[in-house]
């Protein structure tokens, strides 16, 4: 947890040690623009304006819900003295798509597979209850994804170990879909699995420690690591549960077993990932009769083995062999960023 003022002062700081870093910080009266990804939910009210609807990703910080982010960044950059407007507030999925239709006109979907996820796609108007403007044309609609069934518990495959990391993190019964999914997360179900196979005594000869008993002991990175140990004695793996865990004399069976836990939570999380993807895409059919990209950035599609095969592979069982055809993934890397850059030029170009 932070103060609000902190968190984006901070930011400021951050700002001001690039521009000195690059030789551009503003000395005349014309301001630098700048575009803002914030990959929070906020309910936008322009294109550099939006307030915080919650925090999402574990993260707290008093006195920001409710309130517009872009003027609480604002603020921080003129306590600072810097001639920096905020021209562009945008969703770290629009970002990505709007980096991805730069690189590739045919890009429609945007999609964040990191720490958090999310994503964002081309709606027609017409079909967006919440927008009071004109009705033609499209829209870039930020789908906040992550919070789907998180109400209900109805629809998802949610086991134990689901409800027992959702019961104890900082935000229960919100953001559902992402706790399944998303890199921050999926250590800590391991975690929980590891712990749930030693009380039955499957695993570790029923022992544990202090560091496996904490939370969020067990980063992703760990897994990634073990699914990847092809080596005879699962010598990675022995490392994390002796070394990093502090559980010591592990067997090979308990190796084997825990990268058996890593393979199956890093499956599930690639296969639930494809399940929205095919899920947006369907709702517009139309588009998969003609080429389309499906720009995605973060470290989970970048970095953990086989993510990225296994969700196109899972794609394409629910789409027509002849319409899968017409879909190509494409890594957006830093999409986010790329694309507050342009919704910044953008914007500044119109203003």
């Amino acid at each position: 947890e932070a103060k609000s003022r902190t968190l984006f002062d901070f930011i400021a700081q951050c700002v001001e040690t690039f521009l000195d870093d690059h030789n551009i910080r503003p000395t005349g009266q014309q301001p630098v623009h700048m575009g803002l990804t914030f990959s929070y939910p906020v309910q936008q009210t322009s294109i550099n304006s939006g307030t915080l609807v919650q925090w999402t990703k574990g993260l707290n910080v008093p006195g920001c819900v409710g309130r517009d982010v872009v003027r609480l960044l604002q603020d921080a950059l003129l306590r600072l003295g810097l001639r920096v407007k905020v021209v562009a507030l945008v969703n770290d999925t629009v970002g990505t798509l709007l980096s991805a239709a730069y690189s590739d006109p045919t890009s429609q979907l945007g999609v964040i597979l990191g720490t958090g996820t999310n994503a964002a796609y081309y709606e027609d108007v017409a079909n967006v209850a919440k927008w009071k403007g004109d009705k033609g044309g499209e829209i870039v609609l930020n789908m906040e994804w992550g919070a789907f069934d998180s109400d209900d518990f109805g629809f998802l495959p949610f086991t134990p170990h689901d409800i027992k990391l959702d019961r104890k993190s900082i935000n229960p019964r919100k953001q559902a879909y992402e706790k399944m999914i998303s890199g921050m997360y999926l250590g800590e179900i391991a975690r929980n699995i590891v712990l749930w196979l030693a009380d039955q005594r499957l695993l570790l000869d029923g022992r544990s420690s202090t560091v496996l008993n904490a939370m969020w002991a067990l980063d992703t990175s760990y897994l990634s690591a073990a699914t990847v140990d092809d080596t005879a004695e699962l010598t990675e793996i022995q490392q994390i549960i002796e070394k990093t865990l502090n559980v010591p004399d592990s067997t090979l069976v308990d190796r084997r077993i825990f990268k058996a836990v890593a393979l199956l939570v890093g499956e599930r999380a690639a296969r639930l990932s494809a399940v929205g993807i095919v899920a947006t895409l369907t709702k517009r059919p139309a588009l998969l009769r003609q080429p389309i990209n499906v720009g995605i950035d973060g470290s989970m599609y970048e970095h953990y083995p086989n993510f990225g095969a296994i969700m196109s592979e899972t794609v394409s069982h629910f789409i027509p062999a002849d319409q899968f055809g017409n879909v190509k993934f494409s890594l957006a890397k830093d999409g986010s960023g790329v694309g507050a850059a342009i919704a910044a030029m953008l914007a500044a170009k119109d203003h």
